[in-house]
């Protein structure tokens, strides 16, 4: 069976590319938690209606959101379907490959040492 050539729309995207993509990803979520920061700040010097419910949301955006940028930040794309594919067929190979009995030798070696007997000198 001959192989198709892989077109560049098919292509996966390069680690740079990705890695690009996760840090722009970790900087936006972070930069959105030093906003929830001084916006508490601004909210507890302007004294707003419902001051309360605002710092809690502030206070949940600060801490959660460092949490998830982290995990979205580390997060590679999901394989493809062939990925996974390759993935199951290198699995079963090293399961089939500890699972099976060891080939016989063909041939029987025999290791033997040849001792000289300690005859009398006349």
């Amino acid at each position: 069976m001959k192989k198709q050539p892989v077109l560049i729309t098919d292509a996966a995207r390069s680690q740079d590319d990705q890695l690009r993509s996760r840090q722009i990803r970790y900087v936006t979520m972070m930069s959105v938690r030093a906003g929830c920061l001084i916006l508490g700040g601004v909210l507890i010097s302007a004294r707003v209606p419902l001051l309360p419910l605002w710092l809690i949301l502030c206070a949940l955006g600060m801490v959660l959101l460092p949490w998830m940028a982290v995990l979205i930040a580390n997060d590679r794309p999901p394989k493809t379907r062939e990925e996974r594919a390759a993935d199951a067929a290198a699995r079963e190979d090293v399961r089939r490959s500890l699972t099976s009995p060891a080939p016989e030798p063909s041939h029987v070696t025999i290791d033997a040492e040849i001792v000289e007997e300690a005859r009398p000198r006349d």
